[in-house]
């Protein structure tokens, strides 16, 4: 079973670089493009990582990280 990654980065670019270098190396991923959307693909997925921006659209990353660790000890790479 493959390890996800939740992956909250609004430049799509960046996203699909992450994304491919990430699925070749066997893991699922899951995107997000904001900070809201975000936070409910973290609790409609459950991930193993996330990686996330700190300059997001609508909530910023370190919010983001805030609402995630209160509720989770999921790691978080900013």
């Amino acid at each position: 079973m493959s390890k996800t990654i939740l992956v909250i980065e609004d430049e799509l670019a960046i996203q699909n670089i992450i994304k491919a270098f990430l699925e070749d190396a066997g893991y699922t991923i899951v995107q997000a493009e904001d900070g809201i959307e975000g936070i409910t693909k973290f609790h409609a997925c459950n991930p193993d990582l996330v990686l996330l921006d700190l300059m997001l659209p609508k909530i910023d990353g370190f919010a983001v990280c805030e609402i995630l660790r209160r509720e989770s000890s999921t790691p978080i790479i900013m």
